[in-house]
């Protein structure tokens, strides 16, 4: 017997968007539903749903809503007129209903300003979407229109159906739209945390109170910030757990690796008479690569206190391109370098500074020479002051990374080069995090990556 309720606001909704345009056969299925229903209950629940569509409303829309409005409910109360009711009386009732009609509208123009509560309903940092147990969305406010990258106006009104076919709604939002639906329909999960398509991390809660009538109150949440936060806590956890690792086994290892070198050494003249002087060459140069290794596992759990100095970016990124300028020639790579403020100056150590800078400067290269084909490298850095911060920012155009190896970037050990160590980028981390900076990347695949070091500048 209510089932007209359901369909009515959301064919009033789309009459409204599409300029008193709408299928004539919902219409047709509305008005033989509301045959037999009393013309003050389908005024009372016309007034409701029009309150709904002006609560979102842009001002300068306001008119165009009750005017449409206004037609919508004159043409379906003279098309329940019978036939029979022809008489007097009957048409001055006709006319007596259209006149409250029109004063609805009219009082709805001068209604009182939202209260304090709608407007921070309106403008909190969760959207905020309100769908009957039909699954017409009767509400929706600023955040969440802003998070659909789409209007209040052309969303109102819309069942799930035609969300998922929304022309005003991008494909990849449609997907997750769906994959909301069928996560609470097929799994029943009500909450639930999604990354879209520009990596923002979307918390999402559907919940049905009692006091909305069977009605569901779905929220979103951007989460990205606490997202960082958090892995920037378990990166610190990690390198933790490598430094006691670090301090357990890393000086056994040298010692032995120490007394094997001075053998070797002893053994090079009994080696070279017999013409294996390679072989202790090499010995030599595996047991200094482990030194090596061990050296970069033991700054990765605990890099040495910076020794602060006063020194200009400018000149700190010219040494650094000076040292890497004939390796990035024979790898076929061209350095580009920029500053926009050649004053800025940052309190720094320098050589750990310079040994983050080559460190990623190694890898863009490293990464350029991966690109398949004839292709030219190219390393871009630039510096720039940033608020109270300095920015050096490298650029290349080589392979790019995943998502997927973008989120590992800094774990210690996980590396993509079959000789990496997977040290180097966990060093730089906790290097640049001692200074008080931090360092951020960017990176498409086939497009190339870009580092962004901040340091407070001085």
């Amino acid at each position: 017997m209510n089932g007209w309720r359901t369909r009515y606001f959301p064919i009033l909704a789309e009459f409204v968007r599409n300029d008193g345009h709408i299928a004539g056969s919902e219409t047709k299925e509305l008005w033989n539903g509301l045959v037999g229903v009393p013309a003050a209950a389908i005024l009372k629940h016309h007034e409701e749903s029009v309150k709904f569509l002006l609560s979102y409303a842009e001002p300068e829309d306001r008119m165009a809503i009750v005017h449409r409005s206004l037609l919508f409910i004159t043409d379906l109360l003279i098309s329940l007129r019978s036939p029979e009711a022809a008489a007097a009386r009957e048409e001055a009732d006709a006319q007596r209903l259209l006149y409250e009609a029109s004063a609805i509208h009219s009082g709805q123009m001068e209604e009182a300003p939202p209260s304090k509560f709608e407007t921070v309903l309106q403008y909190m940092d969760s959207g905020v979407a309100l769908f009957d147990a039909a699954g017409n969305l009767r509400f929706v406010n600023m955040q969440m229109s802003k998070l659909l990258q789409a209007p209040r106006r052309s969303l109102i009104g819309s069942n799930l159906r035609q969300l998922f076919f929304h022309e005003n709604l991008k494909l990849s939002i449609r997907k997750y739209i769906l994959r909301v639906y069928k996560s609470m329909v097929f799994y029943r999960r009500y909450h639930e945390e999604f990354q879209d398509a520009s990596g923002r991390h979307l918390l999402v809660s559907i919940s049905q109170p009692d006091e909305l009538d069977g009605d569901y109150l779905v929220s979103v949440k951007d989460v990205s910030e606490y997202k960082q936060i958090e892995q920037a806590a378990f990166q610190n956890d990690k390198l933790a757990m490598l430094g006691k690792i670090a301090a357990a086994i890393a000086h056994e290892i040298r010692n032995p690796l120490t007394s094997i070198r001075g053998f070797i050494q002893l053994l090079n003249p009994y080696l070279a008479q017999v013409g294996k002087q390679e072989y202790g060459r090499i010995i030599l140069s595996e047991i200094d690569r482990a030194n090596e290794i061990i050296y970069e596992f033991l700054n990765s759990s605990k890099p040495s206190a910076p020794l602060k100095q006063k020194v200009l970016v400018d000149l700190l990124l010219k040494e650094t391109i000076l040292l890497s300028e004939s390796e990035a020639l024979m790898r076929g790579c061209e350095i580009q370098y920029e500053i926009f403020d050649p004053d800025l100056a940052i309190a720094v150590d320098v050589k750990q500074i310079k040994q983050v800078l080559l460190n990623i400067i190694k890898n863009a290269m490293d990464a350029i020479q991966d690109v398949p084909g004839e292709h030219r490298g190219r390393i871009a850095i630039q510096a720039r002051r940033e608020g109270t911060y300095a920015l050096m920012v490298i650029q290349d155009n080589g392979k790019g990374m995943e998502k997927t190896t973008l989120n590992r970037l800094f774990d210690p050990f996980f590396t993509t080069k079959e000789a990496g160590t997977g040290l180097g980028l966990s060093v730089s981390y906790r290097i640049i995090c001692n200074h008080g900076g931090t360092i951020q990347v960017e990176s498409q695949m086939n497009e190339g990556t870009e580092f962004m070091i901040y340091l407070p500048s001085v």
